[in-house]
């Protein structure tokens, strides 16, 4: 497995999400008007939805420690570290750095992109090996990984290059109108989350896929609970892509709760 100070750093950067996503989560009124960029307090707590999904991810799967089950999970938060730290450079001009939540965002993502810089020379080192003994991912299964896979990587690469102004951009999937900074932030998340999915398209392991699923359930819980929660925000009559929104969450989310009481949430392979 990869050495102990990644898993350190891994340790840490689940401690510090955790932290700021709680913080978010829980006065987003008060942090929107503080945060590193402008937001709204539904963004804010969205992104506060990320933090905690991540510091579960980073949590188990640092507890779990085990290449062949956790490696898709570490893709993950690896890419998610490095790409947010991208929109941040990129974006640099309009950072607001006057508050210490934003200090703490910014320094959780150094962490995190840290992390990811001593994983990837880890496995660069030790080329550890996936495992790819055991039961596989049936045909059916692969089917359903390639569906999410192009459904999630078309939001991530949509957000990542459109503009303010183009199709669903203004209130029409997520209910309230992103700036260009925001955009590009949603469309790097949404991008991880489906290029860490890319291994099980070629049926791999189902305790990993299991694994992957347990680690990314507090993503879709706390992100899903933030859109209930604004529920009012959500016109579904004149803007009817916000069920897109709220569905592809439940859509997933519900499916997985079954899958784990059937098969468990992974074992080492």
């Amino acid at each position: 497995m990869l050495s102990p100070l990644t898993r350190g750093f891994t340790y840490l950067t689940a401690f510090l999400f955790i932290v700021l996503g709680a913080l978010l989560y829980l006065v987003p009124e008060s942090l929107a008007l503080v945060f590193a960029w402008k937001v709204t307090p539904f963004m804010t707590m969205t992104i506060g939805g990320w933090c905690l999904g991540n510091g579960w991810a980073a949590f188990i799967t640092v507890r779990r420690w085990k290449w062949s089950l956790v490696y898709t999970s570490l893709l993950y938060l690896w890419m998610f570290g490095v790409s947010e730290m991208i929109v941040l450079f990129l974006f640099r001009a309009k950072l607001q750095l006057g508050h210490p939540i934003a200090w703490l965002y910014l320094s959780t993502l150094a962490v995190n992109a840290i992390a990811a810089l001593l994983g990837i020379v880890d496995w660069l080192r030790l080329r550890p090996s996936t495992d790819r003994q055991g039961e596989k991912l049936t045909p059916f299964q692969r089917g359903l990984a390639i569906a999410f896979v192009l459904v999630v990587g078309f939001l991530g690469v949509y957000g990542s290059n459109a503009h303010i102004g183009a199709p669903g951009t203004n209130g029409g999937i997520f209910p309230e109108v992103m700036s260009q900074f925001t955009l590009r932030s949603f469309g790097a998340f949404y991008l991880s989350i489906a290029l860490a999915a890319i291994p099980f398209v070629t049926g791999r392991s189902i305790h990993t896929a299991l694994h992957h699923g347990f680690a990314s359930i507090g993503l879709i819980f706390f992100i899903t609970l933030a859109a209930l929660i604004n529920i009012r925000l959500f016109d579904f009559a004149d803007r009817p892509g916000g069920l897109l929104y709220i569905g592809m969450y439940l859509i997933v989310g519900i499916p997985l709760l079954f899958t784990f009481r059937k098969f468990g949430t992974g074992k080492s392979i």
